[in-house]
């Protein structure tokens, strides 16, 4: 028995879903690594505050993570789970030794402009195969992501005034 058999929707659409669901997941897992290690190193006057958003966004970005690889095995796929193909896929680029706050923002922003993208085209892709949890999902993070860009936005134009 296969789960498809029982929601309905089409197996090479599904699997379309599952390609991108991939990049995805490789994308959020350099994400969260990076997050990881903004969240150790982070020095200078913000070390309170961007220690704990930080830890706050590697958790999330963790969730995201299991929920992600779980609409994958939902649809019929096997979640990539090694780091070396994540690598091979990832749009995401790996960071280290990033210890100044506007940095790690700066990177957070560009991570999240080339997660946004990756998900408004999943959506696309999931709306026109029916996929209703996996638009759901996306939008779920669109929602929330467009809100964390805006918040990191605003903490930082003080530093332009």
């Amino acid at each position: 028995m296969k789960t498809l058999d029982y929601i309905n929707l089409d197996a090479d659409k599904a699997n379309g879903i599952v390609n991108s669901l991939q990049q995805l997941l490789a994308d959020f897992q350099v994400f969260y690594t990076n997050l990881r290690g903004f969240h150790w190193n982070i020095q200078g006057k913000s070390f309170f505050t961007l220690h704990s958003k930080f830890e706050e966004m590697y958790d999330d970005t963790a969730e995201k993570v299991d929920e992600i690889a779980e609409r994958i095995l939902m649809l019929g796929g096997t979640p990539a789970n090694k780091f070396s193909e994540y690598l091979k896929t990832t749009k995401v680029k790996e960071v280290s030794d990033v210890v100044c706050g506007k940095e790690a923002i700066q990177n957070i922003l560009d991570t999240y402009k080339i997660i946004i993208a990756a998900e408004r085209e999943l959506l696309s892709q999931a709306s026109e195969a029916e996929d209703e949890s996996t638009v759901a999902l996306m939008s779920d993070y669109l929602k929330e992501q467009e809100k964390t860009v805006w918040m990191l936005v605003a903490y930082c134009s003080c530093d332009e005034k």
